[in-house]
């Protein structure tokens, strides 16, 4: 079978998951409402007023979408992630990037942008600039003449975390609550209804990060032979760096910007790509970017459901999943890709 024809059946095979998991996440939820009444909302047939319609449309349909643009960058980003670092465990949470872009959207909030358009850019834009900066003082702290060994690389991730998360502490507890609206809430990483032009917002945001990454994927794949080897191949090494770092951030940061930080998507899904597509990032960063979208879109619909009428945040359930699946990972590959 040739490459093209095995990466059209795994997307196919995908977007037939992503599918299913979004007609589900539709049909389910603490609204008790018949197959019918949301098909009939869905169908455009039912009353602009009525429940259905509100519910389906402006709660249940929105919250879909942003679970699926949420899930492919955080799942795109863990690849670049792991690829640039030759790395396993490297990952937007592990490596403290989550943390330095939640960081930013604190002061984001501080500053006063909390609602609308205009919003939500500043809010990308500081989220980008706290993942950016996070990932950069990683990179720095971990490299070493031998390369990035999984020790070192965790502990600065964990470090650079516990930096920033202290750093949102010290904010949350000298300045007025009032103006951090909900920052506890979002802080554990929540998927919510999120307004149409802002839902565009993160749908370009985040498609720039993937194209980026995926415009790379062949030159990611010639630096996992070294870089000298893969500098003799024609590949720009500091360059290729730079830019993915940039597209990895940027997928983190407008996560967080409109999500909060949800950890262990980048972690989970690229690795469980890799036994079935292999270690060719030209199919993985297609692939991740749709299972991503169906593994946060089934947590997410799994938190809105397990304590109905109540609701878990989706990011207790990606930890509940990716703790000891980090920890599987950590005993049993702690060694570079």
């Amino acid at each position: 079978m040739t490459d093209a024809r095995r990466l059209a059946r795994a997307l196919a095979a995908l977007s037939l998951v992503l599918l299913a998991v979004g007609v589900t996440a539709l049909f389910v939820g603490s609204a008790e409402l018949s197959p019918s009444a949301v098909a009939r909302a869905l169908a455009g047939r039912a009353e602009a007023s009525s429940v259905e319609a509100i519910v389906t449309l402006s709660l249940r349909l929105p919250r879909v979408a942003a679970a699926v643009l949420a899930g492919a960058a955080l799942a795109v980003a863990g690849v670049g992630f792991q690829a640039l670092t030759r790395n396993p465990l490297a990952e937007p949470s592990v490596l403290g990037v989550s943390s330095g872009a939640a960081f930013g959207v604190v002061l984001a909030q501080i500053l006063g942008l909390s609602s609308g358009i205009v919003a939500a850019l500043g809010a990308a834009v500081f989220a980008f600039a706290g993942a950016l900066l996070a990932a950069t003082i990683v990179y720095l702290v971990a490299t070493a003449p031998g390369g990035l060994a999984v020790q070192t690389l965790l502990l600065t991730g964990v470090i650079v975390g516990i930096f920033f998360s202290a750093a949102i502490t010290v904010i949350i507890s000298v300045v007025d609550f009032n103006r951090l609206t909900g920052v506890i809430h979002w802080l554990l990483g929540n998927l919510g209804p999120i307004p149409a032009a802002s839902l565009a917002l993160f749908a370009v945001l985040a498609g720039a990060g993937v194209w980026l990454i995926l415009k790379s994927a062949r030159e990611l794949n010639l630096l996992a032979l070294g870089e000298e080897a893969s500098r003799q191949l024609g590949v720009d090494a500091e360059r290729l760096k730079r830019r993915v770092f940039v597209a990895a951030a940027l997928l983190t940061g407008t996560v967080v910007a409109f999500t909060g930080p949800i950890g262990f998507v980048g972690l989970i899904v690229p690795h469980v790509l890799r036994r079935l597509v292999g270690q060719d990032n030209r199919f993985l960063v297609p692939t991740a970017a749709l299972a991503g979208g169906a593994f946060l879109l089934a947590a997410d619909t799994l938190a809105r459901n397990v304590v109905a009428p109540a609701e878990l945040s989706v990011g207790v359930i990606t930890a509940f999943c990716g703790a000891p699946f980090f920890v599987w990972i950590l005993r049993t590959r702690s060694r570079p890709l």
